[in-house]
Formats: structure tokens, sequence, C-alpha cells
């Protein structure tokens, strides 16, 4: 699966216009903000946000930017997961899964060296996850997914208790974001 593929999954999960009083993120088209559109140059009704508009914004914002592009020439699965958190959740958080996850996962850094948990994808950053390949190989990756999925799974039950409508949008995250 391609960037593109993903983008066109997020779209189509995200659908249409939305302005849901209880979502802080305000009036969103193709899950994208209006804030976010607005800083990235849409100046216009955000119901008439064009999907390519959108896509551009995820590609760069959401893909590029954060360098899931370099973890996907090294797990595309992982990629993916990250893509999509990071679209729901922002990139540094999705990142901070990634290496809270790599440190939990590298036997009390005998594997590889723990890393700052700092959301940036960097040379430390792309090192374990190496590291990580060279110990786990390929199996490694879905577990690897899966630890992903489990601290995005606790971020959610944490934003529904601390936020009671949260709660809302607390079963169609766990249904549309983890698995």
């Amino acid at each position: 699966m391609d960037i593109d593929d993903l983008i066109d999954e997020v779209i189509g999960r995200e659908g249409g216009y939305s302005n849901n009083k209880a979502d802080r993120g305000g009036a969103t088209r193709w899950g994208v903000t209006e804030k976010v559109a607005r800083a990235n140059g849409y100046a216009g009704d955000m119901r008439a946000l064009p999907r390519e508009t959108a896509a551009a914004i995820y590609r760069r914002l959401y893909w590029q930017r954060p360098g899931y592009d370099r973890v996907a020439a090294r797990m595309p699965l992982v990629a993916a997961e990250l893509f999509d958190t990071g679209v729901n959740m922002g990139p540094k958080v999705a990142t901070g899964f990634l290496q809270r996850a790599l440190n939990a996962l590298n036997r009390g850094a005998s594997d590889y060296p723990d890393i700052a948990a700092d959301g940036l994808i960097g040379p430390r950053t792309l090192s374990a996850l190496d590291g990580f390949m060279a110990k786990r190989g390929a199996a490694g990756e879905r577990v690897l997914v899966k630890a992903l999925e489990a601290l995005q799974g606790a971020r959610y039950m944490a934003l529904a208790e601390s936020r009671p409508a949260n709660e809302a949008f607390l079963y169609g995250w766990l249904a549309n974001r983890l698995g």
C-alpha cells in the first residue's frame, strides 16, 4: 500500500463536511480541520475544501514532514499505522508512540540503544528501527504495529475518561482506527 492508498483510506473514513459541537477540531472536510486548512493556504468555505487540497495536506503534513516516508522504506505497515495515528492524534504523538515502543522492545537496550521519545523521526529513531528489524525481522513489524495500536487505544480511553464529550467519539475511534 502506498501513500496515495493511505490517503484515500483516510479521506474515505473521515468523509465529507462535519462540524460536531463536541469535536474540538471544529469544522472539518475530508478530516482536515479548518485551522489546518487555513494554515496551509486554504481561504474558502470548509464545505467546499477540494479533495485534492486535503490529499496534498495529508501528504505534506502527515507523511513527508514527520518522516514516515523514511519509515515506509523499512517497515511499510508501521509507516501506515504512524500515518493514520498522526492524522488523528498528531505526528508528534504517533512518533512518540513509536519511540516508546522501540525503547520497550529493545530488551533493556541490549538489542539497540534507547532513544529520546521526542516525537521526531531522526537518525537515532531510524537506527533503533533498523536495530529492531535486524533482531526481530518481518514478524517484528506486526508486533510493533500491535504495540503502536495498544498505545493509541490507551490514549483514546484516557481522552474519553478525562473529557466526557469525547465519549461520543470513543466507539468510532476504536472501531475505525485500531486493527
